[in-house]
């Protein structure tokens, strides 16, 4: 069997390459790995393969998914968890095979978020440039004690649990909001109405997946609705949060810093060396001028364990379409289709 690996990076084929040995050493599996993001224009980048294998910004929209089938696509192995990106009633109609990764080291995201946010309060991606240029000088570099900080958590789920741990661990009040409420979450935090989370928290962190219903939750009504002053991470979807209404929400200092890992246009940026290149996003040109917003590339998932058990949990589902067993990882919407 034949898989084309859309939006491959030398990291995505070492870790795939070391689970093909260890799950898949004795199956006849080629895996052809293409730098190119999967879209309508390199779908035939699949010919011949029989599954293709994305990652969180490829796109699975309906024409995407019958020009795969009509090259003979059965399977398609997510290497993400959000799946915002697919067109559920297309890859059932077509009968396509598609499993996601639906957990992984959610305390590798957890962590990040840390990071981020500590990173942004003590300043010390500005006191590392500085001390490098032999500038000690404390002056603008002032933060916040984060104990006895009121942390709201948008999501209980397994990142929001784990980011919840390590807040407690640092002495916040934790807060939660999510429509399905969590049992394991009250030994970290309260669950409350989402409008009290952003009257009452210092610090406001997005877990939780893109729906219909999530889009632009963070929109100017809600940036109005949080303290002045409040700081607020990003580290789940780029348009759980609306970027014109946060950048006015800076300039008026309602919103006191920001920090995201990911970004609602990201697909144009992130995963490649754009340092050469003219970005023509004015948006997120104008996001970054901020001295109080930080950005990763969506690095929040990179660590070697994550990146080890999502690309196990890739082979299992691959062993799961292949031997025609019940699959755990389908994706919500799909689990009717038979191989």
């Amino acid at each position: 069997m034949k898989i084309a690996v859309f939006s491959s990076q030398p990291y995505d084929c070492r870790f795939l390459d070391e689970a093909q040995l260890r799950f898949a050493a004795s199956r006849d599996i080629e895996l052809v790995y293409h730098t190119e993001s999967l879209s309508l224009q390199s779908v035939p980048l699949a010919q011949d393969c029989s599954g293709v294998c994305v990652f969180v910004n490829d796109v699975l929209d309906r024409a995407v998914l019958e020009a795969l089938a009509r090259l003979g696509v059965k399977a398609v192995l997510m290497r993400c968890t959000g799946f915002n990106n697919l067109d559920i009633a297309a890859a059932a109609r077509l009968a396509l095979f598609v499993a996601r990764v639906p957990a992984y080291s959610p305390e590798a995201v957890a962590e990040h978020t840390l990071a981020l946010l500590l990173t942004l309060n003590r300043h010390t991606h500005r006191a590392y440039a500085r001390v490098r240029e032999g500038n000690f000088a404390l002056d603008g570099l002032l933060g916040s004690t984060l104990h006895g900080k009121t942390v709201g958590l948008i999501g209980t789920g397994k990142i929001g649990l784990a980011t919840a741990r390590i807040f407690r661990g640092f002495g916040c009040q934790v807060l939660g909001y999510d429509p399905f409420v969590s049992p394991a979450f009250a030994a970290y935090g309260t669950l409350v109405a989402l409008p009290q989370l952003l009257r009452q928290s210092d610090i406001v962190s997005l877990h939780c997946p893109l729906l219909d219903s999530t889009r632009h939750m963070i929109d100017a009504a809600a940036l109005a609705q949080m303290k002045p002053g409040a700081m607020l991470v990003n580290t789940s979807r780029g348009a759980l949060i609306d970027t014109r209404a946060v950048i006015a929400a800076l300039k008026s200092h309602q919103l006191g810093a920001l920090a995201i890992d990911v970004y609602e246009q990201e697909s144009e940026l992130f995963f490649h060396d754009r340092s050469s290149d003219i970005i023509e996003d004015d948006v997120f040109q104008r996001l970054i001028t901020f001295p109080n917003v930080l950005v990763t590339g969506h690095q929040g998932f990179f660590t070697t364990e994550a990146m080890r058990e999502i690309a196990e949990t890739v082979f299992e589902n691959l062993a799961c379409f292949l031997d025609g067993s019940a699959c755990a990882c389908l994706v919500p919407g799909t689990e009717a289709v038979l191989h």
